[in-house]
């Protein structure tokens, strides 16, 4: 080797670790669900991409997530530059100037492209202050095999009626065969995302136009009721500590003859390698009790970027990959197109390749039939169809979560569930000033 070439080569590796050690690094904080995942499985792309970005994860379950980044953002701590948060946190944050504006990624991230009912919970102001990795309603997830069993035919858009007739056919409970799964942990996001948006099917809501919160409506008792019953008489056991992630198990294992849930747990029930029945899946839209109103909910995860972040350009580097077509092809080639994060952009709906999806078409269907400013039958004063889009809701869905798993669990009744959902949100509510 000569010495022109030793001292090119030497040159080379000098600048290597001087690259590696000017890397910048970020910290994504991120939950545990399947999709994301996933995306800390095709880092690779993204490292060859940005050679001068490191990322770093903190991979949480949704409720400690939550709990982390909320804390985080409120007090400035500064552990995060990207944070994964929800449809609820987003507007709520932008307005109070806590989120980074994304108005200037990159002309070829199109955000047009983005589903408008994705991108509008994600605008304050005109300033895109998120952007979504995966968009999802919810929608009934079964196995025809048993509806078949049962001499059932399921609806593409079933009633309640037939989701409890449904269950009790195909309950047998000494073979550890459930008629169905629905989710029982506390917390806003967890049980409360379902029973809300089913409250809302049955004409329920959490406030009247003056603030006042309705537990104590007949709408209440019936939705809590009716769950309560699905639950014990039909639904496994552990219900009051099974949310998202349990479920899906169950489901996957063969546990559960129906799933009402997120649209995004589609691509797991119908994935060969995760799941016993996935060729044995079939879908609907989420039940409806004749009122006009689904008990389907909308929602994305969505990555946005604290104000405090000292790394702003390299976290808009991270988000504007991660959240592009490109991912979405990387997916595709990597993993087939029915696991690619769905919900956020046109394109991929008008993809012939993700037509072909079984769930594509009910997904969308269900994202589209949504409406956060009409989520309930009567008129409300507040924005969100499974969440109230106010501040305090965090912790007033949280408790009113805790209320109706204690029932859940037998150590109270759905009326005395209801009676303390009353009361602690009527103090909550009156401490804040909504009522007066």
């Amino acid at each position: 080797m000569t010495l022109t070439l030793r001292a090119l080569l030497g040159a080379c590796a000098v600048g290597a670790l001087a690259s590696a050690a000017t890397a910048e690094t970020i910290t994504v904080a991120t939950v545990n669900n399947g999709d994301m995942i996933r995306m800390q499985g095709l880092m690779a792309d993204f490292n060859a991409k940005h050679p001068d970005i490191q990322v770093e994860w903190v991979t949480l379950e949704e409720n400690v997530l939550r709990q982390r980044v909320t804390t985080d953002i409120a007090t400035k701590g500064g552990q995060f530059d990207v944070m994964t948060i929800g449809t609820y946190e987003a507007p709520i944050w932008g307005k109070q100037g806590w989120l980074v504006s994304l108005n200037d990624l990159p002309a070829e991230y199109d955000v047009d492209d983005l589903l408008p009912a994705i991108r509008g919970g994600l605008t304050v102001e005109g300033e895109l202050i998120a952007a979504p990795f995966y968009g999802e309603s919810s929608m009934v997830m079964y196995r025809t095999d048993l509806m078949e069993a049962a001499g059932l035919d399921m609806p593409e858009a079933p009633t309640w009626e037939f989701i409890k007739q449904a269950a009790a056919a195909m309950t047998d409970k000494a073979s550890e065969q459930y008629g169905i799964c629905l989710r029982g942990k506390a917390g806003w996001g967890e049980n409360m995302a379902f029973l809300s948006a089913m409250a809302n099917s049955y004409g329920a809501k959490w406030f009247d136009m003056d603030w006042k919160p309705q537990f104590d409506s007949p709408e209440w008792k019936a939705t809590l009721t009716d769950y309560l019953m699905l639950m014990n008489e039909y639904g496994p056991p552990g219900g009051p500590n099974n949310g998202f992630n349990e479920n899906l198990a169950l489901f996957q294992q063969g546990k559960c003859g129906m799933w009402i849930d997120a649209t995004v747990a589609a691509s797991f029930v119908t994935n060969p390698a995760e799941s016993t029945v996935a060729d044995k899946v079939g879908f609907a839209l989420a039940p409806d009790n004749g009122l006009g109103k689904r008990g389907n909910w909308l929602w994305a995860w969505n990555l946005a970027i604290p104000a405090g972040s000292q790394k702003v350009d390299a976290a808009k580097a991270f988000i504007a990959w991660a959240t592009s077509k490109e991912y979405l092809e990387a997916v595709a080639a990597n993993e087939g197109w029915a696991n690619v994060p769905p919900g956020t952009r046109t394109s991929l709906y008008e993809n012939p390749e993700y037509q072909k999806v079984p769930f594509a078409a009910m997904t969308l269907e269900s994202i589209n039939a949504a409406d956060p400013t009409k989520p309930t039958v009567d008129e409300v004063p507040y924005v969100g169809v499974q969440f109230v889009a106010i501040p305090e809701f965090q912790g007033i869905g949280t408790a009113v979560g805790q209320q109706f798993s204690a029932a859940l669990a037998g150590s109270s009744s759905a009326d005395d569930a209801l009676a303390a959902a009353q009361v602690l949100t009527t103090r909550e509510m009156t401490r804040a000033g909504y009522i007066k």
